[in-house]
């Protein structure tokens, strides 16, 4: 099983996604970078997931820079990139996971928009952590996202200061903040095509809070493989 996983600029972070990624099964992680220029690997993978990391350009959901918290740099060919990478494994029928900028990617890919800043302090103070802060998030019922936690309440992790405004075509909100904060999105018809579920969260960073086993975590991480799985016997089959 070979899983495509976009390249984050921190190190210790990428290997943090690998760590989780990895478990106990024969996994290979094969990293997705446009500093490599291994957009093709795509094709060798059985799966795929969209990392999190620095803002999205806003010109991609046609909006201007020039906001508060935006970074001094931004990595316009990293965009460009995973945006190729995500409609290449789409192409494939492999699943993808989204992770916190990577949600925000799978959105505006569907023609979504962002907030760009959470102005408000408070929310700030609940969403934007370095490290990560803890807190509750609602799972809508009848989603996958459900399906997987087994839950309507979930304690995760955040490091955000941008958030989903608009939604995008063909996707449906599973998790909110109590503040009404998009934190997970998947496809609206989910009928015929592949897994998808984009999340807000880091459940790669959950360790950081004795949540490594939590099902928005350990669950999630569980029922991915068992996707990638399926889809590898899936096409074992159509051979």
């Amino acid at each position: 099983m070979k899983i495509g996983l976009t390249k984050t600029r921190n190190p210790k972070k990428h290997q943090y996604y690998i760590d989780w990624l990895k478990g106990n099964e024969k996994i290979e992680i094969v990293t997705l970078s446009v500093d490599d220029d291994n957009l093709d690997e795509i094709n060798n993978c059985d799966a795929l997931i969209l990392s999190g990391g620095v803002d999205v350009h806003p010109k991609f959901y046609g909006s201007k820079t020039g906001y508060p918290g935006e970074p001094e740099e931004f990595n316009e060919k990293r965009d460009e990139f995973e945006i190729a990478a995500f409609h290449s494994a789409e192409e494939n029928n492999i699943p993808i996971l989204g992770i916190c900028r990577g949600m925000q990617l799978i959105n505006v890919i569907h023609k979504g928009t962002l907030i760009q800043h959470l102005e408000d302090e408070s929310l700030i103070e609940v969403h934007k952590g370095n490290p990560d802060k803890s807190h509750v998030v609602t799972v809508e019922k009848n989603t996958i996202l459900y399906d997987i936690t087994g839950t309507g309440k979930s304690e995760i992790n955040s490091a955000h200061h941008q958030v989903i405004d608009k939604l995008g075509e063909g996707l449906v909100i599973n998790a909110r903040s109590d503040e009404g904060l998009v934190e997970g999105i998947e496809r609206e018809d989910k009928s015929g095509k592949p897994f998808l579920l984009a999340i807000q969260w880091h459940p790669e960073r959950m360790f950081r809070f004795q949540l490594e086993n939590s099902p928005a975590s350990k669950a999630i991480r569980e029922r991915f493989i068992q996707e990638i799985e399926k889809s590898i016997a899936n096409k074992n089959e159509d051979h």
